[in-house]
């Protein structure tokens, strides 16, 4: 089975993992207003020397990172072992917003770098009050 991407505008596997990555991609632009034009899908980053993927990525115009996503299928657990992947990825991304989710639980927080720490959201900030 597929479904079509709207940022990569192709028809791509619809495995769990994607399923949750399309609802988060329509939140994200039909609900918060998150710029399509401005929002990278499954592009490859650096991280120690490995390349690594990032599942969702808005940029400002400049091309900074303002929030990162990563999804999971629905029966992976959100546990440290995500927040420390995510962490990783933002080691060289430095977003301004992180969100985690598995399509049923959602996790939103907003980086310090002055202070080093992460501040959990209630909910994701529409665009653009980020």
């Amino acid at each position: 089975m597929l479904v079509f991407d709207i940022i990569r505008k192709k028809y791509v596997a619809l495995t769990p993992e994607e399923w949750v990555r399309q609802h988060c991609l329509h939140f994200l632009i039909d609900e918060k207003k998150y710029p399509p034009g401005r929002t990278l899908v499954e592009r490859r980053l650096k991280v120690a020397a490995l390349d690594k993927r990032l599942d969702i990525a808005v940029c400002d115009p400049k091309g900074k990172v303002q929030l990162l996503v990563e999804c999971k299928a629905p029966e992976v657990v959100l546990n440290q072992n995500v927040f420390d992947q995510i962490a990783r990825y933002n080691w060289e991304a430095r977003a301004d917003l992180l969100m985690v989710t598995n399509g049923i639980k959602h996790f939103y927080c907003r980086m310090d770098y002055e202070k080093g720490e992460y501040l959990f959201l209630p909910e994701l900030p529409s665009y653009p009050d980020i």
